[in-house]
């Protein structure tokens, strides 16, 4: 077969039995093709081993066809499933994932918000909490287009994909409230999420439904991490009550916390029942399996790709809060608590 795209496109265009423009809006924007004709289309370009002229394609359309996604942790394996999400709906645009791990600092947002600016990619999808200073006008507006993912920024004027944390936290509450326990222990995020505010808010709905007292001895802060996780669980237990249970704010940090009560002789859940929150894969594999709650992380970044996509080609960015359902994952990690 020639190697020259027009020639290329064409046979593929004859074989598979379709229009050259077809073919074309196949490979670009696979949406406004039927699902029988793109199969057909990626068939045969699978067969003759077709490779578009990308170069050519990017200076025609103006894009670059490329997405920025700003990752505050990149090791967090939470964030990974996420970014598995996103790239499956980019790859079946035709866009290529440039990933950013930042670590929470605005220069790094800044240089590859700059990508953006300067066409070597075409949007951006933030998981961090914050609106990069450099993507906003002198009005407040966006310069560029962005969605916000998984953290949200309050308020932002873009559209964000998340879960109603609150209401996760008060059902994970509830499930231990259920279990007979009255002394339940919280591991916090980092202060700056507005995902910890709001898992503590859900925490103490949850024990007011029950008329339980909050008690700040047993809320410890942490910081999203395994090692926070066991130095917060050992504050929890050096106060004069320990409680019976912990709800950690993510699975990382209850793997931490496990860690610290087995380290000390106690056993999870016969002596302290311990519950995290995310569903990260190593939560089903950890002794004892882990009680948690699972976030539709691949939804939020199919969602998040989807929003970003919409805009990329001239959907209005209505500044909207699309809310995915979440599910609490019953495991081995939780019992009644201890008759004393």
């Amino acid at each position: 077969m020639s190697s020259s795209r027009a020639t290329s496109i064409r046979q593929v265009a004859r074989q598979a039995g379709v229009s050259i423009a077809t073919v074309s809006r196949a490979l670009t924007t696979p949406d406004k093709v039927s699902d029988k004709t793109l199969k057909k289309v990626l068939a045969q370009v699978e067969r003759s081993r077709y490779k578009p002229n990308l170069l050519a394609r990017n200076f025609r359309s103006k894009r670059a066809f490329s997405i920025v996604v700003l990752v505050p942790n990149i090791a967090n394996p939470f964030f990974a499933e996420i970014i598995r999400g996103i790239e499956q709906v980019a790859q079946q645009q035709g866009y290529a994932v440039l990933l950013g791990d930042t670590e929470g600092r605005e220069d790094r947002e800044a240089y590859y918000v700059g990508l953006v600016e300067t066409r070597q990619a075409d949007g951006l999808i933030q998981l961090h909490p914050r609106l990069p200073k450099a993507a906003r006008g002198a009005n407040g507006t966006l310069d560029i287009p962005l969605v916000n993912a998984c953290e949200y920024i309050e308020d932002a004027p873009c559209p964000r994909v998340g879960i109603d944390n609150a209401a996760a936290a008060r059902e994970m509450t509830a499930y231990l409230l259920g279990l007979g326990h009255k002394r339940i222990g919280v591991i916090l995020g980092p202060d700056s999420s507005p995902l910890t505010s709001d898992r503590l808010r859900g925490y103490k709905l949850a024990l007011r439904s029950a008329k339980i007292a909050s008690d700040d001895a047993l809320i410890a802060q942490g910081d999203f991490t395994m090692s926070s996780g066991s130095t917060a669980a050992e504050k929890l237990f050096k106060a004069k009550q320990p409680p019976t249970a912990i709800f950690c704010f993510n699975d990382e940090m209850a793997l931490g916390a496990i860690r610290f009560l087995k380290r000390t002789g106690r056993s999870v859940p016969q002596d302290v029942s311990v519950v995290g929150f995310d569903d990260i894969e190593f939560a089903s594999f950890c002794d004892p399996p882990l009680t948690t709650i699972e976030q539709p992380t691949r939804e939020i970044g199919n969602k998040a790709m989807s929003l970003l996509f919409d805009m990329l080609n001239g959907g209005k960015p209505e500044p909207t809060m699309h809310t995915l359902p979440i599910k609490l994952i019953v495991r081995d990690s939780a019992a009644p608590p201890p008759r004393r």
